[in-house]
Parts: structure tokens; sequence; C-alpha cells
């Protein structure tokens, strides 16, 4: 190992010096087979993400995580608290806001520097940018874990949305796991990071994607991108489908040269209806990953109907998250 030449090295090269364990900022992080090892390893803890057995499982005893959500959050902040205390870790929340340095003229790189000289494990960052993530890797010595970056991913929605396929068809997490099943990504899927990430994992895992959406909403450049094919209206993109994944429209996002119908124009062409529902195979599963708007992109009664997994997705979620935390910490889950 090198040795720096004065104190002054010694400080700069130990600032350089990760914590043990894995950032998780993009679905590329993950090769197909740690993919399919985070998703065994939530397999392995679904009992303590659902309640049903011992309520905590203290291998992450003594670490301290950094929780960052500079964007509203509900089900994806509580999952990863409730992730890390079932792992017994202790989570600390940081608010940027009119209390923060930042009111002080602080910049971000400074905040984040003294943040990490805290000496947290990792950090779960949510932000409006995309990018922000990966930034984070170069400044902190806390291994990075992205909980939504702008228009980018969302990985542990993917990575949940995964585990929520293989449980519905009755496989196991392996290369290939969704080979034969034909996933519709329908909504706004160009500024949809759930579906960005969906797409990539689902693809790497064998499954044959479709995505629609209107007017620009799912542009075939993207598409292309992410290896899925684009389908000309939701009735198309539902045929034969064994999973219809339904996203919001994200309007928070939209620029002025996208124009939206109103809620019950929406619905008519493009919300998921018991009638589009029948369009599925028989067996299909419904999914989204939150929040849903009832009435527009999808129906009170497929939203709780049979087809529907989305409270299941809440629950897998958890089970996921803690095996991204481990894996963040450097632990072995089990």
């Amino acid at each position: 190992m090198h040795r720096a030449g004065d104190s002054g090295d010694r400080g700069a090269a130990a600032r350089r010096v990760r914590r043990p364990g894995r950032d998780l900022c993009e679905i590329a992080d993950l090769s197909p087979a740690e993919a399919c090892a985070v998703l065994a390893a939530a397999t392995r803890v679904l009992p303590l993400a659902e309640g049903t057995g011992a309520r905590e499982l203290p291998i992450l005893r003594g670490a301290q995580i950094l929780s960052v959500f500079s964007e509203p959050s509900t089900r994806t902040r509580l999952s990863f608290e409730v992730a890390a205390r079932r792992l017994g870790a202790e989570v600390v929340h940081f608010v940027q806001d009119a209390a923060s340095s930042a009111s002080k003229g602080e910049s971000e790189r400074d905040a984040l520097q003294n943040l990490d000289a805290m000496g947290f494990d990792a950090v779960i960052v949510r932000d409006r940018r995309d990018g922000v993530p990966r930034a984070w890797t170069e400044v902190m010595r806390a291994r990075v874990v992205n909980a939504g970056d702008g228009v980018n991913e969302h990985p542990t929605q993917a990575l949940l949305d995964a585990l929520t396929i293989l449980e519905a068809f009755g496989r196991a997490p392996a290369q290939d796991a969704m080979a034969g099943l034909r996933v519709a990504v329908c909504g706004d899927v160009r500024h949809g990071r759930v579906a960005h990430s969906d797409l990539q994992l689902f693809r790497t895992l064998g499954a044959e994607c479709v995505v629609a959406g209107p007017g620009d909403l799912a542009p075939p450049d993207l598409a292309a991108r992410l290896g899925a094919k684009v389908a000309p209206s939701l009735d198309e993109a539902l045929v034969g489908a064994d999973v219809a994944v339904m996203l919001r429209i994200q309007r928070e996002r939209l620029g002025a040269d996208v124009a939206i119908p109103d809620a019950a124009s929406y619905h008519a062409a493009w919300g998921l209806t018991p009638a589009r529902v029948r369009l599925l195979k028989p067996g299909a599963i419904v999914m989204h990953p939150g929040p849903i708007n009832r009435g527009v992109e999808i129906a009170d009664a497929v939203a709780d109907g049979p087809h529907s997994r989305i409270l299941r997705q809440v629950t897998l979620g958890v089970a996921v998250r803690m095996a991204v935390l481990a894996r963040a910490c450097g632990v072995e889950l089990l």
C-alpha cells in the first residue's frame, strides 16, 4: 500500500478510501449475477420484511446510514428506513432547508464532505437532478445508494419489480429467469426513472419488453436504447402481455412542449380498465410503482382487483432494500 509522505497527504489519501461495500447508482452497476444475488438475498429475508417472523436481523447493528431525500417521497423513504432498522442499523435524516448550512452559503460539496466526516457507512439519496448519486461517489467515502435521481434511474424499484414478477410466476432468481415473459410498461416512459431501470433489468433477465404512451412520452429512440419495442396504443401493448406496469404522468417534470389531456380523456385512451385487463394473458399481473392516480392511469377495480400486485410490491421492496443496504455496507445477508 502506498504511504503518504506527510500528514496532509495522509489526510487527503484517507478521504479517498471508500467504505467497505458497494454503491448502487444505476442498474448497470449490477452484473446479471449480482442482480440475481441481490434478489436471492431479498427472498431469504422476506419473512422479516413481511413481519411474520423475527422483527430484527441485527447484522448491521452499529452501522449508521445517512438518508438524504431532497425530493418528496413516502414509500421509498419509509421502505429504506424500515429495511435499515430491521437490520439493526441507525438511520440519520438530513433535511436541506432554511435551517441547514446551505442557507448560509455552504456549497453542496463542502456539506457532503462534512457529513461524510461523521463516519456514515452508507448514504441513501433521492434528488431531482440526474446523476447526483454517481457524483456523490466521487466526494464521499460512504457507499451511495440511489433512491431515485431526476428522470434517470430508480434501481431498487426495478429490483423489487423484478422480484414481484419472479414470485408471481414461481421463478427463482437466475439469469434468464424472465425468459418467455412479455412485459408492457405503459405511461410516461420518457420521464419515468422507474421505467428506465425496469426495462434494463427485465431485458437482462430475459424478458420481452414493450412500451406505450401518449405523444412523445414513449419515444422510439429511448425504447431502442433500453431494448424495448414501441406499441402505437395501450391496447396493442397489452395484448398477450404477462405483466402490465402502469406509470403515472410525471407532471412535475413535463416541459411546456408536452400536452397531456385531462384526466377523463387520458383514462379513456391510456387507462388500465377491467376491459383492457382482459387483453392480457390469463394469469397476468398488474403493477404500479406508486403513487397511483385512480381513474387516470388505472381504474379502482384494477388497482384493487385479483391481478394487482401493487401492495405486494411494497412488501417486497422492504426485502430488496434490506439486501441492497447490506451490500452497501459490505455485509453478507444470511
